[in-house]
């Protein structure tokens, strides 16, 4: 029996990098042409975001919140759940944070963030998770099929929903409460993904880890000017 120090994170793997790569491949053939659709309202929202319309906020609250509960279904608990165990816990935890997301979409004391910078960053990362996330799949080797699009997949909707948390703020208490422990379920789920990522030995978990740390970092901006 070889030593337990001899063993490397990849070695408890339970599934290999090709398997998980080609759960995206087989969600997306039989969401077609869905992917089309969720970029073109991504994009419709991201101009809203980008115009400062408050309204804008509630429907990308509403639509991520679709997201994740579709994403929660459809990929973690039909798809990726029958090569990791550990994918029904983070099924309910993108549940949860659906529950979040409809509740915020819900508040008429949503508002526009007034910090220009944080806003910026938001608007960055919407537009990241919308148009350059998916080109991750061919740019790092992979067909296109295996894209992962926003409202779809896991890791883009998390991105574009810190981002559209980023653009947001409340003038009341129990609304910024909300926004506050769903950017954390946000984060939560970057950092799992990343360390998902790193054990595989992909690239693609430093875009992980950048959302991240960029999305931490603004926010850290924003409480450090208050």
């Amino acid at each position: 029996m070889s030593e337990w120090w001899t063993y490397r994170p990849a070695d408890f793997l339970m599934f290999a990098p090709g398997t998980y790569w080609r759960l995206f491949e087989l969600h997306n053939q039989a969401l077609w042409p869905a992917q089309v659709l969720a970029v073109l309202v991504g994009l419709a929202i991201a101009v809203g975001l980008w115009r400062g319309q408050g309204g804008a906020l509630r429907g990308a609250a509403l639509v991520l919140a679709l997201g994740w509960a579709f994403v929660a279904w459809a990929f973690l608990w039909q798809r990726y759940a029958a090569i990791n165990w550990a994918a029904i816990g983070f099924a309910w935890g993108f549940g949860v944070q659906a529950i979040g997301l409809l509740v915020l979409s819900t508040r008429p004391s949503l508002l526009m963030s007034s910090e220009p910078r944080r806003r910026l960053a938001g608007l960055g990362l919407v537009l990241w998770s919308l148009l350059a996330h998916p080109v991750l799949a061919p740019a790092l080797g992979r067909p296109w099929a295996q894209a992962e699009v926003v409202g779809l997949a896991p890791d883009p909707t998390a991105i574009a929903t810190l981002g559209v948390l980023l653009c947001a703020d409340a003038s009341t208490r129990a609304p910024r409460v909300l926004l506050g422990a769903l950017c954390v379920g946000a984060l939560a789920w970057c950092a799992v993904s990343a360390a998902i990522l790193g054990t595989m030995g992909a690239a693609q978990a430093w875009v992980m880890l950048a959302a991240m740390v960029g999305a931490a970092g603004a926010l850290g901006f924003t409480h450090a000017r208050v």
